[in-house]
């Protein structure tokens, strides 16, 4: 893939801009085995692939400029904002909704936070595209001083671009590196966007978490399902379930099926995903999943435990508790292979025998592993 971004040194954000894509995959399979190298015996499935480009349903654009000409995209060095509405790795319909926000900013007077300054309103513009084609798009605002004219001008801005379903302010008040803050204003009646993966409508709430690859996670929940089909068992909790993809994948109305993610926002929308699909016997649980782990009963316990934890793992607890227990498989989807291995290393009873890399990030060296763990004997 070619960028003009990259060339000029505008963005360096894609590291592996320009290097050829099989090379790219080839590489992460290689790091991935590698980090792998103490399970001789696993058997390793053939990667999966992404598009070059056009493969982001999300659009993180740092504000920058001025009212009547602001920037989507990052910041320089100098904090400078570097417009990027034309990158090449977001989605089209991403791409083709920057301009029209980028008039409404302009309309409604939203001046673009000024990082050195201290001083402005609008902080990021985050926008989520649906397989459908609808949006959802978030202004994360230092105040609540431009939000009149917003609501003022909002009709323009739904007229402009009828795509964008949900529309919502995020508060972020203080003066650091973090893109949102705790509350969230909801302008539009609907407040969630609706994502299909697979045969599954997944409700997203404006702070869920969906994969940034919607074709890369349907294969991750489908391999999934056949793993799960394979093992056939009884009970399942999906932990760290997030907006409940692989719960619902996994439902089949005789299994006991349980989410468990700290976040209620997101388990609410997993329930009401599992409502509109008419799925038995599951249920989802806003808790901590170490936490909720470690006060189970022993005859609580599943037969499968999906874990997909965040870059840092699932953690010693966690793994310990894992280790210890009763459950027979485990499914581990992981975004950080190097934490993915000390993972395992604590889990000595339950052994890798299938292991996949999906290249979820093409141009990063970003990827996403997905391994079946058996307990031994």
């Amino acid at each position: 893939m070619q960028c003009s971004y990259f060339d000029s040194g505008a963005c360096r954000s894609c590291t592996l801009m320009g290097t050829e894509y099989a090379s790219q995959v080839a590489d992460k399979q290689e790091q991935c085995r590698a980090l792998l190298a103490a399970y001789p015996n696993v058997r390793w499935l053939s990667p999966v692939t992404s598009v070059e480009h056009d493969f982001r349903n999300k659009a993180k654009m740092v504000v920058g400029g001025s009212v009547t000409s602001p920037t989507l995209g990052i910041l320089d060095s100098e904090r400078n904002g570097i417009d990027l509405r034309r990158c090449g790795v977001l989605q089209p319909g991403l791409r083709d909704a920057l301009p029209p926000i980028s008039h409404f900013i302009s309309l409604a007077r939203i001046e673009p936070y000024d990082v050195e300054a201290r001083r402005g309103e609008l902080k990021y513009v985050l926008l989520t595209e649906a397989t459908s084609g609808e949006l959802m798009l978030r202004f994360v605002l230092r105040s609540r001083e431009a939000i009149s004219r917003i609501r003022k001008h909002l009709p323009e801005l739904q007229h402009s671009l009828p795509r964008a379903r949900v529309i919502s302010v995020n508060l972020q008040p203080e003066h650091k590196a973090i893109i949102e803050g705790e509350q969230e204003i909801m302008l539009t009646p609907r407040s969630t966007l609706t994502m299909k993966a697979g045969d599954i409508d997944l409700h997203l709430g404006a702070k869920s978490f969906f994969q940034t690859n919607t074709a890369v996670a349907e294969h991750l929940y489908a391999q999934a399902r056949r793993w799960s089909a394979q093992v056939g068992p009884r009970s399942v909790w999906d932990m760290y379930c997030g907006v409940g993809g692989f719960a619902l994948h996994l439902a089949d109305g005789e299994r006991s099926v349980t989410g468990i993610e700290v976040s209620p926002e997101a388990i609410e929308s997993a329930t009401a995903s599992a409502n509109d699909a008419r799925l038995a016997n599951i249920r989802f649980v806003a808790a901590d999943a170490t936490q909720f782990a470690l006060g189970s009963r022993p005859e609580d316990v599943p037969d499968l435990v999906v874990v997909n934890p965040p870059r840092r793992g699932v953690g010693p607890k966690l793994a310990e508790w894992l280790e210890k227990s009763s459950v027979s498989t485990v499914i581990y989807s992981s975004c950080n292979a190097t934490t993915l291995a000390t993972d395992l290393a604590a889990m000595p009873s339950l052994s890798p025998v299938r292991a996949q890399v999906l290249d979820m990030f093409p141009q990063t060296r970003h990827y996403e592993t997905m391994v079946l763990l058996e307990r031994n004997g």
